[in-house]
């Protein structure tokens, strides 16, 4: 989301040392993220539901922690849109309707196919998630501030699925993949 677009409801009054216009712009990343880590946290859920084969336990127990990290993630995200005097939109709808990505593509499929679907979610989360960054520096420190917890802890998630995808010499199986179904044929392969 550019701070050219407009949050659907503008922000009247906000937090002291932030301008309405600021906040604005503000709110307007920050409900972007909303929508991405609800649908992330449904995703992971898909995915908990979903997998199989020999290493279904192991991804199976990771992705809870996931989904509660998310799940906390929004409800900050929801809370400082709220402080600067926004209205965070957490309906599946609005994700729906907001958001300019895609649904998760996988159904039920072995566990590396779905880890290899999952690091190009994740790659897309966290590009998103620099930009956010970017752009919300010179608006609201504190806002950053929030954002850069979320991408440390959204690394270090990364860096869990990606531990299954690389090989010893640090080789990553999806490697040239542009899309989760070549990032699930990739790993597969």
């Amino acid at each position: 989301m550019t701070l050219t677009q407009q949050y659907p409801d503008p922000v009247d009054f906000t937090l002291p040392g932030v301008a309405p216009r600021d906040a604005n712009a503000v709110v307007a990343v920050l409900q972007d993220r909303l929508n991405a880590l609800g649908d992330l946290g449904l995703t992971l859920k898909h995915i908990h539901w979903n997998v199989v084969g020999p290493h279904f336990i192991a991804v199976h127990t990771m992705l809870d922690p996931q989904v509660a990290a998310a799940r906390t993630m929004a409800d900050e995200t929801a809370e400082r849109m709220a402080a600067l005097g926004g209205v965070p939109l957490g309906t599946p709808g609005a994700i729906v309707d907001q958001r300019s990505w895609d649904d998760y593509s996988l159904r039920r499929a072995d566990a590396i196919a779905h880890l290899g679907a999952l690091d190009l979610v994740y790659r897309g989360l966290l590009d998103s998630y620099r930009q956010a960054i970017e752009s919300t520096g010179a608006l609201d420190a504190v806002t950053q501030d929030l954002l850069i917890g979320h991408t440390h802890d959204l690394e270090q998630f990364h860096w869990m699925v990606r531990a299954h995808l690389e090989d010893s010499g640090g080789q990553l199986a999806t490697e040239g993949a542009h899309t989760e179904t070549e990032g699930a044929r990739h790993a597969g392969a």
